[in-house]
This record gives C-alpha cells, structure tokens and sequence, in this order.
C-alpha cells in the first residue's frame, strides 16, 4: 500500500492507547444484532449511535436534482439503520442545503442530532452565520455547534457559550483535521469548558491517542472523529487487499466495518462521521454499529495488518 506514509511498529502497541485506556476498552463478546451501539454524552449523558454521517465533499452537489435526491435516500438509509448526528459546515459548499433538503424529502427525523461549524474571520459575522446554517437545514436549533479548525475561536466560543446559556444550542465544540492545530485544540480543551471536539483518527493516523483522546476522557469532553477513511483514500488501499479472515472475530464483513470498529473501540471517542453520497456505502458504515468490537490486543493486530499491506 505505497500512498499510505510509513508508521513505525513501535506504534503498533506503544501508542495503539494512550494513559492507560487499554484497560477501558470492551472486550470482544457476543454480537447484539438488533441494538445499536451507542456513547453518552459526558456532558448531558444523551446516547449516540457510534457511527454518524459526514457531509464534507458528499454534499456539496448544488442545485443538481438527481445529486440532491441521492443525498436524500442516503439520510433516509441513515435514520432507517439507527444513525443520528449529521455533521456539516458552511465551509462545505451546497452541504448544508442537500441536507436541509433531504430533511424535508424524508418527512423530518425526530432522531436527529443536528452538529455544524461556524467557520469565519470575522466574530461579529458568527450569529448571521449560524442563523443561516439553522435556515439551509429547516431545524430550530442546532444540538452542536462547533468552531470550525479553530478559526476566530475565542470570538466564536463567546458566542457558542452565550447561545447555550440562552438555550439557543446545546452543545458547543471545536474542531480540526489533517492532523493540524493539536497544540490549539490541546490548549482549548485544557481552559475552555467544551462539550466537543473533533479530531482526525484512523488506523493509520493515530497521533491523538497520545494527549487528546486522554485529555477528553478527563475533561468529560465528547470526541467526534473525522477522516475515518482518509476521504476515501485509506478504504480504496485496504479494498485491494483481502479482508482478514480474522475480522469475523469482530463481526466485520468488509473494510469499511473493520476500520470503523477499530476507531469507535476506543473508550474515549464518541462518534465517527464517514461521509458518502452512496446508500450500499452507508449500509456497509452503519452495520459498524453491531456486534462485537475489538479488544486491545485485536487493535494492535489490525493496526499491524493495515501496515503491513
């Protein structure tokens, strides 16, 4: 697997966990088809599905009716298998209206929990921003909002902290990606009194097991994990390659299962949001929401296998 950039096998166990989570992760037992599994909340104790949905990039398809109406019946195939949080940004283009709009083509979702981003410059412009995201989805209020990559955040957290005070949201959070701005986010999540925060985590890129995924299991910090599939690139590499017969230990039928379960065994992560604009795809996602996970030594055998491919 030549695009995927070396890790070290002193990775494999010496930072498959970080501050001693090994001990908190579940281990592999008997499959619970028909129940979902969940996270709650630190903050309210709301359960949610471990698997949600991504809109970055998926989404972003204009005004192209046959686009639009692919986005619906993937929402649709979303709630209908148990999933809740949706997660978009006004960042990603004609996202926030796909979704609006394949709310009202599915009739509402009472299940919903609404997460988008306030991404600008400028903190006098966040409340036009988020009233303008809470009209393109149709909700009367966003469960999360969130800073997007840390832009403006101390203006943008005032105001996030104001709105839920007033009851105007009812989680606040922050967010990056790719790996970028973890001193920010470490800063942030040690002073501000966050709900979320989202991060990148994979098989592959693991470096937020090191201080963040602690840190939120000690702040009582919900974890929203973003780039589950590298944007597509991590699941096409493993998909040349056969899946481990071993995987039916964790209940896994195919690749998008087996890196999904690997992320949400984590005690500390919440919910992972892969994104698609394809309803098998999001079939293959949410069945990550069944049987067994893996345990610590499992972990570090499919981190072990993915490298070695």
């Amino acid at each position: 697997m030549t695009s995927m950039p070396p890790f070290g096998r002193r990775f494999v166990l010496g930072s498959i966990l970080a501050a001693g989570a090994a001990a908190l992760l579940p281990r592999t037992g008997r499959a619970q088809p028909n129940r979902p599994m969940t996270r709650k909340v630190p903050v309210s104790g709301e359960d949610l599905p471990v698997v949600g949905l991504g809109s970055w990039i998926t989404f972003n398809v204009g005004k192209d009716p046959r686009g639009r109406d692919a986005c619906a019946e993937v929402m649709r195939e979303f709630f209908a298998a148990g999933g809740r949080m949706i997660d978009s940004s006004p960042m990603y283009g004609s996202a926030q209206e796909v979704i609006g709009h394949g709310l009202k083509t599915v009739g509402g979702a009472p299940a919903l929990f609404s997460a988008t981003k306030v991404w600008t410059s400028s903190g006098a412009a966040g409340p036009g921003q988020i009233e303008e995201s809470r009209r393109l989805w149709g909700v009367p209020k966003f469960d999360l909002l969130q800073v997007h990559n840390v832009l403006a955040w101390e203006k943008h957290l005032e105001t996030l902290f104001r709105m839920k005070h007033e009851g105007c949201v009812r989680h606040v959070g922050i967010t990056t990606s790719h790996g970028m701005r973890h001193a920010d986010i470490l800063r942030i999540m040690e002073t501000q009194a966050i709900d979320f925060v989202q991060v990148t985590y994979n098989v592959v890129d693991r470096e937020v097991e090191r201080r963040i995924l602690p840190l939120a299991a000690e702040r009582r910090i919900a974890v929203i994990i973003n780039r589950p599939f590298r944007q597509g690139e991590l699941i096409d590499e493993v998909m040349r390659h056969k899946l481990p017969d071993w995987a039916a230990e964790i209940d896994c039928a195919n690749w998008a299962q087996f890196l999904l379960k690997f992320i949400v065994a984590h005690p500390a992560v919440t919910c992972a949001i892969p994104a698609t604009s394809r309803v098998d795809h999001v079939r293959e996602n949410m069945g990550a929401l069944h049987g067994r996970l893996p345990d610590a030594a499992m972990r570090a055998r499919m981190v072990a296998y993915v490298e070695g491919l």
